[in-house]
Order: structure tokens, then C-alpha cells, then sequence
């Protein structure tokens, strides 16, 4: 098996954005026949992209959603793309998959130009194919697709009637520190994948780094009202390779000030895995957090709610998709909740 996973990254890495055949193996329910290739209106590559839409959106207009895959991976790893097709197929939306460079060790990936063109022409190309409604255009993520989808959500805010985030990468040049820590939940080589995306250390490339992170556009999408769902285990970072500070760090940008959480906090919460009593979540059952996972802190604050739940490098699917399926472009966030539910924890490779 992991011989396997370490094939199928040195595919992907090896692919990058060309065009890669692959064959007549099916994996999932993401089949051959659904791969496309989007020319990018920035270089003109041809850019592989998982791409399906149901019979009905040739003549009704229906939500497009944008799946990402990880930061390690692209477009092959197709298990990072399964639960958004899922989805999709269920509710008769439209979806599509890119590849947006592949895995983050490149210029052209890691939160790049080419990489966050990738997204908008994939949802350029599902508009040109069937009827989309613009006003239920949404994308999710988690860990590297996490990254973009908070990336995303900053850089082309007038796109998105909602944005999910599961585990999200938010500083880039943070995250290349808390990789090189002794640590039990950190990789070093998440740093060296940086240091060649960005061709340098962050010292020696600040420029490069804050421009790739989420934290430096996420500004746009708070002014936008861009209605955003961050979720993260509280065991990242010590199970997984992402402290949950990075998330909170993105909520307290698209939160009022009065609901931020402090530094002092965020610190204390990554060091122990304790949220402080002070700020512990005390509100009613989340019917898609059960006993299982349960909720340690959830903020809401004007168009975004960020939720830190028992659990690691992970996130919840049927909470996000039950966020999307609430908004509507231009319209405030609506985080209504049923009254009965069913969620649960999904791993997400690195």
C-alpha cells in the first residue's frame, strides 16, 4: 500500500500540468470518461480537470461546486475528488476537479498565478458546457485544498456564493516554521516542497510566500461578505501536520473584531489540545458533530464559522456541503442547521 501512495505522488508530480493518460482504471466513483483538459488562459497549457454535470443542466441552470485536491497530490490521487462528485451526483449539481498544478513543489503550484487561474478557467469551462447558476458557484477543500480554497476566496471573491475549508494551510511562511520543528505531528518536507515553489527560504523570498498565503488576500473576501465554513481537528499538528492556529488565524481576518480569538489562546489551544473555558463552545448539539467529534470551539461572526472539533487531520463533509447548500451569492451567510443529521470525520491525505 505504500509503495502505492508513493507512485501515485511521483505520477502526479511527474504529470504536473501536461496531459497524462490514464488508462481504463477506474478509482471510485471518479471514472476516465470525466477527465477533460482546460486550456489555461494564462499559458496556454492544457490543464487536466475531473469535470460532470447532470443531463438536466443542458437546459436548467443548476450550482457548480469546485472540489480540490491536497497539497501532496493532483489530479490522480481521484479519492480527494470523491465525496464532491458524490455529493454532486445526489443533488444534481455540476462539479469540477482540477488539477491546478498539482502537488505544492513548483512555481506554478503552491498557491500560484497558474495554479489559482486553473480554478476560475475550470469554472469558466463548466459555464461554457452547461447552464451554471452564478448565484450557487461554490468550492471546498481540505489541508492543501484547503489552502486554495481560502486562497480562492481572497483572490476572486466575486466568484463564490460559499467557501468551505477543512484543516486550511493559511501562512505559508509559518507553516514552513512549524514544519522544521522537532515535532511528532510535523514533516520537513513539507518545508522543502515550499522552499522550491518558492525558490527560496521565506527570509530570502518574503514576497513569494505572503503572496501564496490566504492570510494576505482574505481581506477581500470579508469586505466581499464572502460567506466562508473553516473546520479542523483539535489533534492537528500532533496528528497531522497542521496546527489549528492557521485556521483560527484566517477566521479572526473575516471575523468582527470583538469575536477574534487572542494569540494567547490560539497558543495555549495548540500546546495542550484544550480550548480555554472562556471561549469553549457551550451552545446547542450540532446534529453533524456527534459524541464522537465533538465541538470544542465554534465562532460565528459575520459571514464565516469556524468550528474546532475532536478530531486530526480531517474534516467533515456533510457539514460543509449542508453549509454550501444554504448560500446564495450576494446574499448574507446562512448558517441555519437541521434538526437532524448524520456527519462524520474524513481523513484527508497529505
Amino acid at each position: 500500500m505504500r509503495k502505492a501512495m508513493v507512485a501515485v505522488a511521483v505520477a502526479a508530480m511527474i504529470a504536473g500540468g501536461a496531459e497524462a493518460k490514464t488508462g481504463a482504471r477506474k478509482q471510485g466513483p471518479v471514472t476516465d470518461d470525466m477527465l477533460v483538459h482546460v486550456k489555461s488562459t494564462l499559458d496556454g497549457t492544457m490543464q487536466p480537470c475531473w469535470f460532470w454535470a447532470p443531463e438536466k443542466a443542458k437546459g436548467e441552470a443548476v450550482p457548480l461546486v469546485v472540489g480540490l485536491h491536497t497539497w501532496s497530490y493532483g489530479y490522480t490521487m481521484r479519492s480527494n475528488y470523491a465525496p464532491v462528485l458524490e455529493y454532486a451526483k445526489a443533488h444534481g449539481w455540476a462539479m469540477v476537479g482540477p488539477h491546478f498544478r498539482g502537488p505544492n513543489s513548483t512555481p506554478p503550484a503552491c498557491g500560484g498565478d497558474p495554479a489559482v487561474q486553473d480554478i476560475v478557467d475550470a469554472v469558466n469551462y463548466a459555464k461554457c458546457r452547461v447552464k451554471i447558476d452564478e448565484k450557487r458557484v461554490y468550492i471546498i477543500g481540505g489541508s492543501g485544498g484547503g489552502h486554495m480554497t481560502l486562497l480562492m476566496a481572497g483572490r476572486h471573491p466575486e466568484i463564490w456564493a460559499g467557501c468551505v475549508a477543512f484543516c486550511p494551510i493559511t501562512d505559508l511562511a509559518r507553516w514552513h516554521a512549524d514544519s522544521l520543528l522537532k515535532h511528532p505531528g510535523r514533516g520537513r518536507n513539507y518545508a522543502k516542497m515550499m522552499e522550491r515553489a518558492c525558490g527560496g527560504i521565506p527570509s530570502d523570498k518574503p514576497d513569494e510566500y505572503r503572496r501564496r498565503s490566504p492570510l494576505t488576500w482574505l481581506e477581500n473576501a470579508a469586505k466581499a461578505g464572502v460567506p466562508v465554513y473553516i473546520a479542523t481537528g483539535i489533534h492537528d499538528g500532533w496528528k497531522g501536520s497542521v496546527p489549528v492556529g492557521h485556521a483560527f488565524r484566517a477566521y479572526n481576518i473575516l471575523a468582527d473584531a470583538k469575536d477574534r480569538v487572542s494569540e494567547a489562546d490560539i497558543a495555549k489551544i495548540e500546546a495542550e489540545r484544550k480550548v480555554p473555558d472562556s471561549i469553549a463552545y457551550k451552545g446547542p448539539a450540532d446534529p453533524f458533530y456527534g459524541p464522537k467529534m465533538k465541538v470544542y470551539y465554534r465562532g460565528t461572526s459575520r459571514n464565516v464559522r469556524m468550528t474546532l472539533f475532536e478530531g486530526g487531520h480531517s474534516g467533515n463533509y456533510p457539514a460543509g456541503f449542508d453549509f454550501l447548500s444554504r448560500q446564495v451569492k450576494g446574499k448574507p451567510a446562512d448558517f441555519t442547521l437541521p434538526a437532524k443529521a448524520t456527519g462524520g470525520e474524513r481523513a484527508l491525505s497529505k
